[in-house]
């Protein structure tokens, strides 16, 4: 059975982390291997694991405001600095109230 509605978490997520969960499955979730298979270290990986978890967590949370979702998937992404997300979300909560 093919999935017809891909859940709004899956939505969020690239390419590379698709092939990531791929991997990580058919290893039987064996971060040890994992690191084999992509040439890093554990603790690499593990990082990795933790920032994909994350980011599914930000894809399934109800954000009812889509520029908070929008600022924590940049940090995450490693396109803007966690400081810096919290001061703009922080400013753009005050603005709103």
């Amino acid at each position: 059975m093919a999935i017809e509605v891909v859940p709004d978490w899956m939505t969020s997520l690239d390419d590379e982390d698709t092939t990531f969960i791929k991997n990580f499955l058919l290893a039987s979730g064996s971060l040890k291997e994992i690191a084999q298979l992509y040439g890093v270290t554990y603790p690499t990986v593990r990082l990795r694991l933790d920032r994909l978890i994350q980011k599914i967590r930000i894809g399934e949370s109800n954000e009812t405001e889509p520029y908070i979702g929008l600022i924590k998937r940049l940090a995450l992404n490693d396109k803007l600095d966690f400081d810096t997300a919290k001061v703009l979300i922080t400013a753009y909560k005050k603005a709103r109230n």
